[in-house]
């Protein structure tokens, strides 16, 4: 058996001609909470997909709890969209959305066990009063707090997040990184998360990989996100002065 949680051994992902990872190694432990950080084009999504089983490797592996990805039972991981992928004109109430994290599919029938568990989720995150509201009619705070429900309805123990605080505001981020750290803590899970906000990088993870393509660094956010890794990320971001202001 792995001690690792997650174990990513010399990933590459080819599109075609295009390669989009390039021999990705880490390992991932129970319980870390890791940013994701890198341009647009990195390959963060990319590895999410592998990481879902979604998509398969060109040439290396992925494992999680020593499996490989692709046959991964779904309840091992809970996943957080970008908010900008749900068609928010849909139809329904925010507690169905929250049952479709159980079967992977819209509950045409809503059976009282799952709609119990559905609540229970909900509470986790203080929504529960927001469970027979129209999706339409959430705030950016409410719905991420619903679609976090959604991703622990399960109780998972690898929870992914992608740019989970795009579209809230201040307030709405601050009670997201709360609850997720409240679900971590009382889950023991382990938590990977793309942003591109390197403050929420260095004030809330374990630990950050940053890529492009190839994995540039791993390991705490001083280490990860120092200048000379940023550069090589980014290539040029201008002068010193200018990066303090970008990690405050």
């Amino acid at each position: 058996m792995s001690e690792h949680v997650i174990d990513i051994r010399q990933l590459s992902i080819k599109f075609g001609d295009h390669l989009a990872l390039d021999k990705i190694k880490v390992q991932i432990e129970s319980g870390d909470f890791v940013a994701i950080v890198g341009p647009n084009g990195a390959g963060k999504s990319t590895l999410f997909k592998v990481l879902l089983g979604l998509l398969q490797p060109t040439e290396g592996q992925v494992r999680i709890f020593d499996e490989p990805a692709y046959r991964a039972p779904a309840q091992w991981i809970g996943y957080v969209p970008q908010m900008k992928t749900l068609d928010r004109s849909f139809p329904a109430q925010a507690v169905e959305l929250v049952l479709t994290g159980l079967n992977r599919r819209w509950p045409w029938r809503k059976e009282k066990s799952e709609y119990k568990k559905a609540i229970e989720a909900l509470e986790q995150v203080s929504a529960e009063h927001l469970a027979t509201r129209p999706v339409g009619r959430l705030s950016g705070g409410e719905l991420q707090r619903v679609c976090l429900a959604r991703s622990i309805v399960r109780q998972p123990k690898i929870v992914l997040l992608d740019e989970p605080a795009t579209g809230i505001d201040a307030i709405g981020e601050a009670d997201m990184y709360r609850l997720l750290e409240a679900y971590q803590k009382q889950s023991s899970a382990t938590i990977l998360m793309i942003t591109h906000d390197w403050h929420a990088a260095t004030h809330h993870a374990d630990n950050v990989l940053l890529l492009n393509r190839k994995k540039i660094s791993y390991g705490p956010p001083s280490v990860s996100l120092a200048e000379d890794n940023l550069r090589l990320a980014f290539g040029h971001i201008g002068h010193k002065h200018e990066l303090k202001f970008l990690m405050k």
